[in-house]
């Protein structure tokens, strides 16, 4: 038995795959207590309701909500997880020890097993599931190791085009729309001279607020697009897009509302911008309720989203930022609007599955969800349609452990080289960093011998220790949480640079493209010489930036320049750029439909053979498949006739619906559903409210509703849900032993194979 399941797949189907999964090995009490992981408190409270509507007779724990209650289903984010298994009770022992899960779900696997939270699945003597939507391809080695997988061969895969194809989700389409600014950025000599006007009078170029451009010029700069929707927004651009969506978006309530949309903007003033053009563009649309930010600034959060998730309910927009890329399930959604530029693979599909969602009688009683738009503005389309190198899809390590393996090494480096001067500090600092981490601490506790260890001066001066030790304290220690006050993020990414450079020369690697940014951020720094903090190192900033300054530079040298620089990069952001409006016009390009998720062969056969028979419902043969009689041999014949003289599929698509259904008519009666006065006909003695309860005919005109959308209905599903919600444990429940046989009969009948399957009927109906 492996030490764990990897199962990828896209929809909420992972979620109650895993239900189903927790349902039996509870049942057949192969474990006792379950543990379900998210990313995110939504995804735990989404997780705590798919649990309760799947497994009704289970209360999952929600220990974000509920953190003192006990049950045999927990559901929890790591964060949370992390501080519940360092707490001790009162006589010394811990509640979430070792043993305490036989099943640890992990939710999101593939971004979800690095550093810290990893500890998290290591402490747990528990068989492990990953659950992700990441392609396989997208899957970094550490998410398979995990699972004891070799990489790139999941335990399960089940794809998105799969899940389309089996009617499971709906299909995207892509329409590209090319706004100038946000793709190409603004050139100021190609504006109109009013537009030059309004780009020289928004200050543009002018960051310091003296009045003066910042480039010396007479004319403000060109915008980069990269600069566009995060340091200069233009209206124009955002009410074109606007635009576009409210004429050319999927609409609900008979063509009088926009469907559900998500847009998802660049960074908060982007999306509180999109949020004031929309308000000042449709002041009418519910009073500035139509559109509606959501993101982690919000005060509740959790409540926008809720509201957002209600039908028909305000708002019928939501403008995210990150909150809504991933895990959230609303079956509405017709329309995403991607606003950003995306890069990652792993994060463009987990955005186009807010969309994926099945959502019947959308439009109208029988008027199903059977497509969405993706309108995008930013040239993603284009991008993820175009062969690209795979990208580095490793979440990588924290600044932290990055910059105590980098000491690690230069440490090394230097008593290689002999620098034993130099060593001294640097030892020290690591040895501390190493001393403050807490000992009780469940991640610290597995590598205790180490910290003990290297806490201690004494290993540190022995330079062969360190060495022999480097893997495990680079691979190991690195990762620990220590107890030293953080430093700002930005003073820790220039350390990084730094010690990258330091590492490069002692090990003549090469380092030139961190001197360059070094250099970079010299130049900015320069600018901001007015502020007096950096006054005072004006000189040394300056002689960075010159080619002299890096002739024969050394480890020392470098060491000096970051530490008096380090605190000065986080005042970078603040006094660099201010944030611009404009009025500008802008430019759409031709909108073009990207099939950037091609339909398989028998996808299409499958579409065109249902538009047909929708169609031709009243053709005889047709009649006889939907009212559940079984078909001869001459009628196979005829339905197959019939098929290939309207020009829907070959023979090859022919066998493999054959193949996939059990019989053509089955195919055929899956596309079209089944007759519903025929179906309740075949169950008209269940209906009778003087012999039967009202839960029982609940059951029983469920699957005549699910018979008539569907056409079969497998034995197996009468123990999940809907079914589940009137007889948790399945017909026997609340029938006798013979009306349960009873209804079991009729199914398997409806879903007899065609007349050359053994034991098939030929004859009428008995």
């Amino acid at each position: 038995v492996r030490k764990g399941l990897l199962v990828m797949a896209t929809g909420s189907g992972k979620t109650r795959t895993v239900i189903a999964l927790v349902d039996l090995l509870l049942r057949a009490n192969w474990c006792r207590r379950v543990l379900f992981l998210a990313d995110r408190q939504e995804l735990v409270r989404q997780a705590v309701g798919a649990f309760k509507s799947h497994l009704p007779d289970i209360d999952p724990v929600n220990l974000l909500e509920s953190p003192h209650e006990d049950g045999r289903v927990y559901v929890s984010t790591y964060q949370t997880m992390v501080g519940k298994i360092n707490e001790e009770r009162p006589d010394g022992t811990r509640r979430f020890g070792p043993g305490h899960f036989d099943l640890v779900v992990i939710d999101e696997a593939h971004r979800s097993v690095y550093r810290k939270y990893r500890g998290i699945f290591e402490h747990f003597d528990s068989l492990l599931v990953g659950l992700t939507a990441t392609p396989k391809e997208e899957i970094d080695r550490d998410t398979y190791g995990l699972f004891d997988l070799e990489r790139g061969f999941p335990t399960d895969a089940y794809s998105l085009d799969e899940a389309i194809e089996d009617g499971f989700l709906v299909p995207p389409r892509g329409v590209s729309v090319p706004l100038k600014f946000v793709r190409e950025g603004i050139r100021y000599d190609e504006l109109s001279e009013d537009d030059q006007l309004a780009l020289e009078e928004s200050g543009w170029g002018d960051d310091d607020g003296d009045g003066l451009l910042d480039d010396g010029g007479d004319t403000p700069p060109d915008v980069k697009p990269d600069e566009v929707n995060k340091w200069l927004f233009n209206e124009d651009t955002v009410d074109k897009a606007l635009e576009h969506l409210m004429t050319h978006g999927i609409r609900v309530a008979g063509g009088d509302r926009l469907g559900k949309t998500i847009i998802f903007a660049k960074n908060q003033d982007h999306a509180d911008f999109i949020k004031d053009r929309f308000d000042a563009q449709y002041p009418a649309l519910n009073a500035g309720r139509f559109a509606q930010t959501i993101t982690y600034r919000m005060y509740d959060a959790k409540q926008a989203i809720d509201d957002f998730k209600k039908p028909g309910s305000t708002p019928h927009i939501a403008i995210s930022v990150d909150m809504l890329d991933t895990g959230i399930d609303v079956p509405e959604v017709v329309n995403l609007v991607i606003f950003k530029p995306v890069r990652s693979k792993a994060k463009f599909w987990q955005m186009i599955g807010r969309g994926t969602r099945l959502c019947p009688d959308l439009f109208a009683p029988g008027d199903d969800k059977t497509e969405f738009f993706v309108f995008d503005y930013c040239g993603n389309l284009e991008y993820f349609t175009t062969d690209l190198p795979e990208g580095d899809t490793n979440l990588g390590a924290s600044l932290a452990e990055r910059l105590f393996a980098a000491r690690v090494e230069i440490l090394t480096a230097l008593d290689t080289a002999g620098h034993t001067a130099d060593r001294d500090e640097l030892a020290e600092l690591l040895r501390g960093t190493v001393a403050s981490m807490h000992r009780e601490n469940f991640l610290v506790r597995r590598h205790l011998r180490l910290v003990e260890k290297y806490s201690d001066p004494e290993p540190w001066v022995d330079a062969d220790s360190v060495a022999e030790d480097k893997a495990a304290l680079v691979g190991d220690v690195a990762s620990l949480p220590d107890q030293l006050d953080p430093d700002p993020e930005d003073a820790k990414r220039f350390d990084l640079m730094v010690l990258n450079t330091e590492l490069g020369i002692l090990e003549h690697q090469p380092w030139e493209p961190f001197r360059r940014r070094i250099v970079e951020i010299c130049g900015v720094l320069e600018a901001m010489g007015s502020i007096p903090a950096v006054a005072k190192h004006l000189e040394l900033i300056a002689e960075v930036q010159t080619d002299q300054w890096w002739v024969d530079i050394n480890y020392r040298e470098l060491e000096l320049m970051r530490r008096k620089l380090r605190n000065l990069v986080p005042l970078i952001e603040r006094g660099r750029r201010r944030i611009v409006t404009t009025d500008i016009v802008d430019d759409i390009g031709d909108i073009t439909e990207i099939d950037f998720m091609p339909a398989t062969p028998f996808a299409d056969f499958r579409k065109r053979t249902q538009a047909w028979l929708s169609e031709h419902q009243g053709d005889t043969v047709i009649a006889k498949v939907r009212s559940g009689q079984p078909l001869t041999v001459d009628d196979e014949a005829e339905l197959q006739r019939l098929l290939v003289a309207a020009d829907v599929g070959d023979q090859d698509s022919f066998a493999e619906a054959t193949e996939r259904a059990g019989s053509l008519a089955l195919f055929v009666r899956s596309l079209i559903g089944l007759d519903r006065a025929a179906c309740q006909a075949l169950f008209a003695d269940f209906l009778d409210d003087k012999r039967y309860t009202a839960n029982q005919i609940r059951f029983v005109q469920l699957l005549i509703d699910e018979l008539t959308k569907r056409g079969v209905v497998d034995a197996a599903r009468l123990y999940e849900a809907p079914y589940m919600g009137v007889a948790p444990e399945g017909p026997e429940q609340i029938f006798t032993t013979e009306d349960t046989d009873r209804i079991f009969a009729t199914i398997n009948q409806l879903a007899a194979p065609g007349p050359d399957a053994p034991g098939a009927h030929t004859g009428p109906t008995p």
